[in-house]
């Protein structure tokens, strides 16, 4: 229901007519500016076309309006200690484990590790950015030490306890993963062409569209073949559904994050915007692989 495709792609169709799509831009703060702007103006103009339409149209961006929200999840806020922000992404952790995520995101990314592989023909390095405590790294380390596969997995993240509890995670597990402290707005430190393949999981909606357009912008300085970006599908369903599943484990912050996130999930039409301008081509795909939304960027 929250992807309200047909207005979404009317409003597409008005922005190019006026001019306001597609963006250029000449630098990363520009950037930011001009992605936030871009979808901004086209939730204004997705709403003006279905006023329009009326009926059920109208209906369906009111209630996209009521439950969409800006608001920070308490794991992001940094007035909060370390140690209760590392307590609420273990919670997501074990959240995933029992719902299977993992699985399905390793499911996700093994395809494009594949390909990467017969392209270049030697060990595969895979960064993942935003990761957290590492539960995604450490998943799919354990598939490609299974496969015998050759893939270097390097997890990071800007909170350095998070960083730790992954690197004390892979030494116990005996997995040949590392993370790291970094900055995904700012990864100067990272080479040209360092990594193959980006990832990010469950944090698109963390970040604002202008701040993910960096992201995936910077990115393609640092890896030689693309970035794979898996969040939650925007849905009414998963909206309820999210903080109802985050609420079974009693934690009452992870439960209000969990309503939080839902809430801030972006819609296909929204990824499809923010990767255009990232990048200038379209050359990218976003998939509803329920209840996941995939945008997968090719370099």
């Amino acid at each position: 229901m929250l992807q309200l495709k047909t207005t979404g792609y009317k409003a597409l169709d008005n922005l190019h007519s006026m001019g306001v799509l597609p963006v250029e831009w000449l630098n990363m703060d520009e950037l930011k500016t001009k992605a936030d702007n871009a979808v901004a103006r086209f939730l204004e103009e997705r709403f003006a076309v279905s006023q329009e339409l009326g009926g059920g149209f109208l209906a369906a961006e009111l209630a996209d309006r009521a439950i969409r929200t800006s608001e920070s999840e308490i794991m992001d806020r940094e007035d909060i200690a370390e140690n209760e922000r590392l307590a609420l992404v273990q919670a997501l952790d074990r959240q995933n484990i029992m719902m299977g995520l993992y699985d399905r995101y390793v499911d996700i990314l093994l395809p494009l590790i594949n390909e990467a592989a017969r392209r270049e023909q030697r060990e595969v390095r895979v960064l993942e950015l935003a990761s957290g405590s590492g539960g995604l790294a450490l998943a799919l380390g354990e598939v490609v030490k299974r496969l015998q596969l050759q893939v270097c997995i390097t997890g990071s993240d800007i909170v350095p306890a998070f960083v730790e509890e992954g690197n004390l995670q892979a030494a116990k597990k005996k997995l040949a993963v590392r993370f790291r402290v970094l900055n995904a707005f700012d990864p100067k430190e990272l080479g040209n062409g360092e990594f193959d393949l980006v990832v990010m999981s469950q944090s698109l909606h963390h970040f604002s569209p202008g701040q993910l357009a960096v992201i995936i912008a910077q990115s393609v300085r640092y890896s030689t073949g693309g970035f794979v970006g898996i969040d939650g599908f925007r849905s009414v369903l998963l909206a309820c559904g999210v903080p109802l599943i985050a609420g079974l484990q009693g934690f009452g912050s992870f439960a209000l994050d969990g309503f939080t996130s839902a809430r801030k999930f972006y819609s296909e039409l929204e990824l499809d915007i923010i990767a255009e301008i990232a990048t200038g081509r379209k050359n990218h795909t976003v998939a509803c692989l329920w209840p996941l939304s995939v945008l997968t960027v090719q370099f």
